[in-house]
């Protein structure tokens, strides 16, 4: 699991990478829960709020940069 300070220490290119990554394992995962394969169900909860941690600070860093 990813904590909030690991992710606001990232360059905005790491960012958008590391959420391309997160969203092609969440549509695996789903892949995997719809063909009944899936066995880390928690998993697919733990990768949304990762998801939703880093999609948090770019949109910050949006309206900070907007502000300035």
């Amino acid at each position: 699991m990813t904590k909030a300070t690991d992710i606001r220490v990232k360059s905005p290119d790491e960012l958008s990478t590391l959420l391309l990554d997160l969203r092609r394992e969440q549509f695996n995962l789903r892949f995997q829960r719809a063909t009944g394969q899936n066995e880390s169900v928690s998993r697919v909860k733990v990768v949304r709020r990762e998801i939703a941690r880093v999609k948090t600070v770019i949109a910050e860093r949006q309206r900070a940069s907007a502000k300035a």
